[in-house]
């Protein structure tokens, strides 16, 4: 009896622990550099990051009409939304937990959003990201 309330314990501790690094690992803002094909800075998120991602998330306004939606050059924006934001209009009704922002080289910036299954959707949004950008200290 006292080996497996032990045995049960550690793996409650344990379990805990992997949940815990999951979590944390989760929270960080990444800038992923395309071309690099490297993160070259990562930021813990905060709740400014959030609400501007929430505000470009009501801007969507189109699906990117592309055959490669992801460029060759320039930066990709990873911001986990915590909570998670329900999205509901023309082609998506889910839960997001997080928005990458695609910044191409020379052109607008357009969002990648993953619904509960992993489907990935380009969307074109009108809100500026400077105000972003700004609050991450990240100059284009």
């Amino acid at each position: 009896m006292f080996r497996k309330t032990l045995l049960s314990f550690v793996l409650v501790i344990f379990l805990f622990n992997l949940s815990m690094v999951n979590a944390h690992s989760n929270i960080n803002i990444e800038i992923f550099h395309i071309e690099k094909n490297e993160i070259i800075k990562t930021t813990p998120i905060n709740s400014n990051v959030q609400l501007e991602a929430e505000r470009i998330i009501k801007e969507i306004d189109c699906v990117v009409k592309k055959f490669n939606p992801i460029p060759d050059k320039g930066y990709m924006v990873k911001i986990p939304l915590n909570p998670p934001y329900r999205l509901e209009n023309n082609w998506i009704n889910d839960l997001i937990d997080e928005v990458i922002i695609i910044i191409p080289e020379g052109e607008e910036p357009y969002l990648l959003i993953f619904d509960d299954e992993n489907k990935s959707y380009f969307f074109t949004f009108q809100t500026k990201i400077a105000t972003l950008l700004n609050t991450l200290e990240f100059p284009l």
